[in-house]
């Protein structure tokens, strides 16, 4: 293995779960069309606030890190995928930003 992939690698994992929550909210904005950040009150997704504080998601799922990201990369019910609409880092910054709600 190269040393150049070996850096690569060993940055990709340092940064899992370390999102910037202030890019997140950015990246967010494109969100909001669907979901309140500011509440629970459903627009056309469900309102966001206080997400991971929550004992099960609208799908029925436990609010976990794993099963938000999924949701997030994979859509579905009217929500489209964003696993290929964003970088691995966007990903990660949407996280930290849900976990301020």
């Amino acid at each position: 293995m190269g040393l150049a992939l070996l850096a690569s690698l060993s940055l990709a994992q340092k940064g899992k779960g370390k999102g910037d929550s202030a890019k997140g909210k950015e990246i967010f904005e494109q969100c909001g069309v669907c979901h309140n950040a500011d509440s629970e009150e459903k627009k056309m997704g469900p309102g966001l606030k206080g997400v991971f504080k929550k004992e099960k998601l609208s799908d029925g799922k436990k609010a976990s890190e794993e099963n938000i990201r999924t949701k997030v990369n994979e859509g579905g019910n009217g929500m489209p995928a964003y696993q290929e609409m964003l970088t691995p880092e966007e990903h990660e910054h949407v996280i930290a930003y849900l976990k301020t709600l």
